[in-house]
């Protein structure tokens, strides 16, 4: 059960680091967003679902990591 943990954190940090990286990005200038949704447009073809279904994304992760530091993992 720990490795599940560990995985859930992971990801967690993975995927926070790619929705601040995609801020940073955008705020800089780095890359392109013209509809100001802090999605770059380079990525907002490809990847849309990651970041329409982000909250669900985190709320889940946060849910496991959670019930699994409850249970004494």
């Amino acid at each position: 059960m720990s490795e599940v943990l560990i995985t859930a954190i992971f990801a967690a940090c993975l995927l926070g680091g790619v929705y601040i990286y995609a801020y940073w990005a955008t705020t800089s200038g780095g890359l392109e967003d013209e509809n100001q949704n802090f999605i770059p447009d380079s990525w907002e073809k490809n990847f849309k679902w990651l970041f329409t279904g982000k909250t669900i994304i985190m709320l889940v992760l946060g849910l496991v990591i959670g019930y699994l530091i409850g249970s004494g993992v």
